[in-house]
């Protein structure tokens, strides 16, 4: 038998669904990056970031958006946005008492894609 996916270990579709309503509530609280989302649908931007994390964390795929690389090109993102987009991530679990563990485990999926989403 198989050990569980990351995805089954947070709580699968309810646990991701949650995380990513609570996380964008945070992001689009945040001065520091908020204004990277003013002209996006968020309704269509959470959408795509829950199907992605299913995807990430071992879930059934449903991801049919670009690559990182090219989903965050044209964004102009730095070091210092993504560190706050992994504070929001890493608050986000914590609220959901996802254990530090798993946290850590979400945090390294998000670091494998660091340089892709800051273009370099």
């Amino acid at each position: 038998m198989n050990d569980p996916s990351l995805y089954q270990l947070i709580g699968g579709e309810a646990a991701v669904d949650a995380a990513v309503d609570i996380f964008y509530r945070r992001v689009l609280a945040d001065e520091r990056i908020a204004h990277h989302f003013e002209s996006v649908d968020m309704d269509v931007q959470r959408e795509k970031q829950k199907a992605f994390l299913t995807f990430a964390f071992g879930g059934p795929n449903a991801y049919s958006g670009r690559d990182m690389r090219n989903a965050h090109a044209r964004m102009g993102l730095r070091e210092t946005d993504f560190d706050a987009v992994m504070e929001h991530l890493g608050g986000t679990l914590q609220s959901l008492n996802v254990a530090p563990q798993l946290i850590e485990r979400v945090a390294q999926v998000a670091l494998s894609v660091k340089n892709d989403v800051l273009n370099r």
